[in-house]
């Protein structure tokens, strides 16, 4: 059976304008001349600051980026001039005590390339099998990283990229436990098969990897009812005491989704570093730093019935390496699952 746009409208609540999306046959996205990338920013830095410190050279739009401690950006400043003059007059520059590293999208420094590719490299040939989530991929054999070229769709290699440390079983495992008192959904994981849509909410860059929502009725409906009973919660839920934010907390705090505002989601507490914490956004597989201090109380089991809305998958011939794909919808279909992730389907576009 095949899958059209029409079988699934996304909720106002989550995407607003129109609740309309863009659909998006390939990731193949082309390399922006015009992109300037801006690294080693402030952690509480907003779109609007990144926007005005670039004010000279004619930004047009910016897209931010927090990976863990680390916060960087791309911004359109309109042409191939504009990028050089930005690099020229801002690389190096000191900004909030903060060295910063501005060069063109296609080589970004490699102490913030290196962040966002966590993972090592394993063979690409993996094929599905019965082994249970908490399989880690420590088993893989691995082999030397080779270089690509940032923001660029690329053909296969001899090797492919190991599983991110985010999306291994050990991880989640833990994860989920600590989430969800009931986890029989995960048995439905491999019961995807075929042509399917899926709404990509997060990817990991120059990697095959990345979060994405199955487009289903299923998952509208629990879309509505999640994201109504959140936006209820925000507004009776207190702020968690100081003390509360920990590495396992369960919590709520407001999730960026760019040109569609923000959202209130469920998020778990991976690590604590002073007054800010770095939390996991359940529905959206998406990691982020954010004050301590704009972290509710979310502990009720109430809250955690209805399963994560995003699961990760791995393309099966491409890299993606633009993240102007998140929000948008692939059509294509399941071909099977990772040997020792076996929780991670494959998923090959069609063209």
């Amino acid at each position: 059976m095949s899958w059209n746009s029409s079988d699934f409208q996304p909720s106002a609540i989550l995407f607003g304008k129109n609740e309309v999306l863009v659909e998006q046959k390939s990731p193949g996205l082309k390399k922006r001349e015009t992109e300037v990338y801006v690294g080693n920013l402030p952690l509480d830095i907003s779109e609007e600051e990144i926007l005005c410190l670039l004010k000279d050279f004619s930004p047009l739009h910016v897209h931010k980026i927090q990976n863990g401690c680390k916060c960087f950006a791309f911004v359109d400043l309109g042409s191939a001039q504009n990028v050089a003059l930005a690099i020229q007059g801002l690389n190096g520059k000191l900004f909030h005590k903060r060295k910063l590293f501005v060069n063109t999208n296609k080589r970004p420094p490699k102490s913030i390339s290196d962040l966002a590719n966590r993972p090592e490299e394993l063979p690409v040939s993996e094929q599905a099998s019965g082994e249970g989530i908490a399989q880690t991929a420590a088993r893989a054999q691995l082999t030397p990283k080779a270089s690509v070229d940032p923001y660029k769709t690329e053909k296969p290699r001899a090797t492919s990229f190991a599983v991110p440390m985010e999306m291994r079983g050990s991880f989640l495992v833990l994860l989920l436990r600590e989430c969800f008192q009931d986890l029989s959904w995960l048995a439905l994981i491999h019961s995807i098969h075929g042509e399917v849509g899926l709404l990509v909410t997060s990817i990991v860059p120059q990697t095959p990897f990345f979060w994405a929502m199955h487009i289903t009725k299923t998952l509208h409906q629990n879309m509505q009812a999640l994201f109504s009973s959140l936006a209820e919660a925000e507004e009776r839920q207190p702020y968690l005491d100081d003390s509360a934010v920990r590495r396992g907390a369960r919590c709520l705090a407001e999730y960026h989704l760019g040109a569609y505002g923000h959202a209130w989601n469920r998020c778990w507490v991976l690590d604590r570093v002073d007054t800010w914490a770095v939390v996991m956004f359940i529905d959206f597989g998406q990691s982020a730093t954010i004050p301590v201090q704009s972290l509710r109380s979310l502990d009720s089991d109430d809250f955690w019935t209805i399963p994560p809305l995003t699961q990760p998958f791995m393309l099966e011939k491409d890299v993606l390496s633009s993240c102007e794909v998140v929000h948008q919808i692939l059509k294509g279909k399941i071909t099977g699952a990772l040997t020792f992730e076996s929780h991670i389907l494959k998923f090959e576009v069609f063209k």
